[in-house]
């Protein structure tokens, strides 16, 4: 069992390594375009820099690849090069049907799996050539898209409504609950369907004239990178040297709000990432909540600044959430013992 799951771990582990130029690429161009763009109540303007906009273009183009790269070199490591096609596929597929960075991972380990069946099957000899590069690939892409668009897309799509009327029906009620709530949505996937319903959820509210709600998603948004950023440099016998730089291409992405810059960190450990950032984001979001900080730009991070009421306790809640995220996930790594991985060529 011990082997089976360091196996999986390595698939994971293979996909980050070629995921993360990707995101540090894209993330750093947006954080440009963003750091000199005005800020102003509808978020970040580029409507007077049209080198700010492409520039922003750009990286946004960059970060579209994030999945398909993350899915198809997780399928890769499991099965080879005939995995590429149904990886990417469904990284993509996950990006179209708004699976975000869970389904990608869940797609690159589904193609890596059904590539290993379809390799076992038997092929007369004259078409044993084509077998890697056209039958495996065709088949194997017609089985994951079908399962990535039928069965993976139609329950997420329902869970997404039922969590946006959930989130409307709770209203404000109890700020500390629903603080909680959203700044764990926000952190759970990193731009994925369920950080995306928090989001558009405290968007709406600014035009509904409570942009607290947006506050505290504005704070959680920022946590996860900037609090992984700082544990790879609190700690960095914890850490490989490809996550230390993951690590500083995520503190320049927390300061202007990309959430996706943990997204290398969780992939390789997801089991002591993902429930790490949810409570360092939830319990900055709970600050920002019961200290009435409210944000009037339906974007977060410290580059909001000048559009949030209470920025004092704006800053106290991002660095609590930051500071507590890197000591536990460092406490968590240190306690497990792990030996740094390796980095991949």
């Amino acid at each position: 069992m011990k082997e089976q799951l360091q196996r999986y771990k390595q698939y994971l582990l293979t996909g980050v390594s070629y995921v993360i130029p990707f995101i540090a690429s894209g993330g750093i161009l947006i954080a440009l375009a963003v750091a000199f763009a005005p800020m102003t109540s509808q978020g970040p303007s580029f409507t007077g820099s049209p080198l700010l906009k492409l520039i922003v273009d750009i990286g946004n183009q960059v970060f579209a690849l994030l999945l398909p790269v993350l899915a198809g070199y997780i399928a890769y490591a499991r099965a080879g090069k005939p995995a590429l096609v149904a990886g990417m596929l469904g990284g993509q597929i996950s990006s179209t049907i708004h699976a975000g960075f869970i389904g990608a991972l869940a797609a690159g380990l589904l193609a890596g799996w059904v590539v290993e069946l379809l390799k076992k099957m038997p092929v007369p000899k004259a078409f044993r050539p084509l077998t890697p590069i056209l039958i495996i690939p065709i088949l194997s892409a017609l089985i994951v898209g079908a399962l990535m668009f039928e069965v993976v897309g139609v329950p997420l799509a329902d869970l997404m409504i039922f969590l946006a009327d959930w989130l409307k029906g709770m209203g404000t009620a109890n700020a500390a609950v629903l603080g909680a709530l959203l700044g764990a949505m926000v952190a759970f996937d990193m731009g994925g369907p369920i950080n995306k319903t928090a989001f558009f959820f405290g968007s709406a509210m600014i035009a509904e004239g409570n942009p607290t709600i947006m506050g505290a998603v504005a704070t959680a948004i920022c946590i996860p990178p900037l609090g992984l950023g700082l544990a790879t440099k609190l700690n960095k016998k914890l850490w490989s040297a490809q996550e230390q730089e993951a690590g500083s291409a995520a503190l320049a992405m927390g300061c202007i709000g990309i959430t996706e810059g943990a997204i290398p960190f969780a992939a390789a450990d997801p089991l002591r990432v993902i429930p790490t950032i949810c409570f360092g984001s939830a319990l900055g979001s709970v600050i920002a909540m019961l200290s009435g900080v409210a944000d009037h730009a339906p974007h977060g991070g410290p580059i909001v600044l000048p559009v949030i009421d209470n920025r004092l306790m704006y800053l106290v809640a991002i660095t609590v959430g930051v500071v507590v995220t890197a000591l536990l996930i460092n406490f968590l790594k240190a306690r497990s013992g792990a030996p740094v991985v390796a980095d991949h060529e």
